[in-house]
């Protein structure tokens, strides 16, 4: 074997064991807020918070089962009803939030211009009716 051809196994093989751990599991949850019609579509993709959201649809949870997280006012493939999305590194389930950060999902659209000044400070959603309704796969069929 010549040093060209070692060098580059010695390199791809650390390269290939990178990419296969780099790859975090990727799960996504629909919610509803106070018009259970509509539905919004969020991202996760660290494992506790997955398997958090996974035992609120399995078990009924009745605590930490609201969502929250910061509002990016950019539309994502994944949830394409809406202009804006949810931050992923940010979500997180609650039982109880101040009233600040409280909108339907409807009036944020509506309002989406004002997010982050007196409308949602920080960015900051919690809607206070939110409620996990399935995991979806993605891209799904209709999306296709």
């Amino acid at each position: 074997m010549s040093l060209k051809s070692y060098l580059l196994q010695a390199i791809a093989v650390p390269a290939t064991l990178f990419a296969t751990s780099a790859l975090a599991e990727v799960a996504y949850f629909e919610f509803t807020d106070t018009d259970a019609e509509h539905t919004f579509v969020i991202q996760l993709t660290d494992k506790a918070k997955i398997q958090q959201a996974r035992d609120i649809l399995e078990n009924g949870q009745t605590d930490f089962y609201h969502v929250m997280g910061y509002i990016t006012p950019s539309q994502t493939p994944y949830n394409a009803s809406w202009q804006y999305h949810l931050d992923t590194d940010t979500i997180s389930f609650f039982e109880f939030a101040i009233e600040v950060c409280d909108a339907s999902m409807e009036y944020v659209q509506l309002h989406l211009d004002e997010v982050g000044g007196a409308f949602l400070p920080g960015n900051m959603w919690c809607p206070w009716s939110s409620k996990l309704v399935k995991e979806i796969q993605y891209p799904s069929q209709q999306q296709m």
